[in-house]
């Protein structure tokens, strides 16, 4: 099953990378009317989803200051952590 993946805009290395590994991307604001196995954001932002009272089950990681391969090997960690 590949492992889907909600992302900012602006992580074009992140999305080509994490395509390279199988992994689904959806844009992020797919990420509250979809399932996802995590959300990826730039930055930590408020409000990110642009409602402030919305809840995602999904883990959300900051991409900030990572490389591509970072940012998998979390999202890998977060997928062994749900098994």
């Amino acid at each position: 099953m590949n492992t889907i993946v909600a992302l900012d805009d602006g992580l074009t290395p992140v999305k080509n990378y994490l395509t390279q590994q199988g992994c689904q991307i959806v844009d992020i604001g797919q990420a509250r009317n979809q399932y996802v196995d995590a959300i990826v954001l730039s930055g930590m932002e408020k409000d990110f989803l642009g409602i402030e009272d919305i809840s995602v089950k999904a883990p959300v990681l900051s991409a900030q200051g990572l490389t591509p391969e970072e940012v998998w090997k979390d999202i890998q960690q977060i997928m062994r952590l749900k098994q």
